[in-house]
């Protein structure tokens, strides 16, 4: 199996949309070229921001080739795939071509509300059936459970291809106990911008981020500047972003990225039901906020 470096920024890429809500690939391949050029350490493709679950399987097929593609070996992929129907993700891994891709990202089972017991036989059920190194995703305020530092360290214990965990539960002490009591080589990266600075000084090694569709040179700066201990330098840069970690989400993700993007030219604010666009409230403090730091 290859291996992966989950360290450094990961970027949740979004799925760019034409105002006849099909998926605007012109829009997207300059989206890459941009996160590729600005250095970024790897992309995650499908993931919550890309509003995977309004995708059809088609679509998820098409996204996942021209990607492939159009990077050409350039930036590491790392590939969203999870779900709460634990042997049709196993099937799933069967028939996906994952050529192209150095890992996977799966997600703790949603709405189901499973067990400790049932995430643990969930993850191992996917690293027996993963060709692929797995990252875990712990996101409680998207699944309705919370994944436990015992079932997460349990899983890096005895499954030699669970390379790392996005965490994104906000609890400090959780993420706390497994930095603590990881064995060597397991990757813990913050799930929120916001916190992902105070998070790297207590030992975090990077995100997976939603604002790096954005900065993807700025934000991955005060990454790694982080990750080689100059924290009190990568500090003015966490604090550069502070008004645009919250207004990204208040709309929900990913109507703030997508709004800040359409302001700079480089998309169109579309996005798919459920999901609507920010509040024009919202926007003009993006645009505001967009404004100053161009000419700081």
């Amino acid at each position: 199996m290859k291996t992966f470096d989950l360290k450094g920024l990961g970027v949740a890429l979004i799925t760019p949309f034409k105002s006849d809500k099909s998926i605007d690939f012109k829009a997207l391949g300059v989206l890459l070229d941009q996160l590729i050029e600005a250095d970024t350490d790897y992309i995650v493709v499908l993931g919550t921001t890309g509003e995977t679950p309004a995708l059809f399987p088609d679509e998820k097929k098409a996204i996942r080739d021209f990607v492939v593609n159009h990077v050409n070996g350039r930036i590491p992929l790392v590939l969203g795939l999870g779900g709460n129907n634990t042997l049709g993700i196993v099937k799933e891994l069967k028939d996906t071509d994952l050529s192209g891709f150095s890992a996977i990202l799966s997600v703790v089972p949603y709405y189901n509300k499973p067990s400790q017991e049932g995430i643990y036989r969930h993850y191992k059920a996917i690293s027996e059936a993963s060709p692929l190194p797995v990252v875990l995703y712990n996101v409680p305020g998207r699944t309705g459970v919370n994944m436990t530092p015992a079932t997460t360290l349990k899983l890096a214990e005895e499954c030699d291809n669970i390379i790392g965990v996005k965490e994104a539960s906000g609890n400090l002490s959780q993420i706390q106990e497994i930095i603590k009591r990881r064995k060597d080589g397991f990757v813990v990266v913050s799930g929120d911008d916001s916190i992902t600075y105070p998070l790297m000084a207590l030992g975090v090694e990077g995100v997976i981020s939603v604002l790096g569709n954005v900065f993807p040179k700025e934000f991955g700066e005060m990454v790694r500047l982080c990750l080689s201990g100059r924290h009190a330098e990568a500090l003015p840069k966490h604090l550069k972003f502070h008004d645009l970690y919250s207004l990204l989400f208040v709309d929900g993700n990913p109507a703030g990225v997508k709004a800040a993007l359409t302001e700079m030219g480089v998309i169109e604010n579309e996005l798919r039901l459920p999901l609507v666009p920010a509040r024009e409230e919202t926007i003009e403090q993006i645009r505001k906020i967009l404004s100053e730091m161009k000419k700081s």
